[in-house]
């Protein structure tokens, strides 16, 4: 997998639309139930730990991938200023992550490189969930928790 330099941006909340078959038109969906459960559980530890809303996109990113990461962003609302997109082509062998104009403070580039640098060795043998879990993990802890407001 492949990661090109994370820049600010807008994102996409929760899971996209290429996990549920309804809204992608697919067969099945690519995880098992128990593998689900996993990655949402993560995503919401993420989000809950640092205050920053975490999404995940699995699917095909057309063309320019960091084009098209960026451009699913914004499908996160009012929540993209403070969001986190990490999108996977897996066919593609492809990583991008997509952070918000505020969330950029807490995860800079060289944090987003971390986190892939891991996230592609798991993809790289084959473990496409604990290569997710383990990614929002280490962004999750790189971000740290949010600051109190006065």
């Amino acid at each position: 997998m492949t990661t090109s330099k994370q820049t600010p941006a807008n994102a996409s909340g929760g899971f996209a639309q290429p996990l549920t078959n309804s809204n992608a038109g697919l067969s099945s969906t690519p995880f098992t139930l128990k593998q689900l459960e996993r990655i949402d559980e993560a995503l919401t530890m993420a989000s809950r730990e640092t205050g920053i809303n975490f999404s995940l996109y699995v699917g095909r990113l057309a063309g320019d991938t960091r084009a098209t990461a960026e451009a699913l962003h914004p499908q996160m609302g009012v929540k993209a200023a403070n969001g986190v997109l990490v999108a996977v082509d897996p066919g593609q062998r492809v990583l991008e992550i997509v952070t918000g104009r505020n969330s950029v403070k807490r995860l800079p580039d060289r944090s987003c490189a971390l986190a892939a640098l891991s996230m592609t060795a798991a993809f790289g043998s084959g473990d496409l969930v604990g290569g997710i879990v383990n990614g929002l993990r280490m962004l999750s802890d790189q971000a740290g928790h949010p600051r109190p407001r006065r």
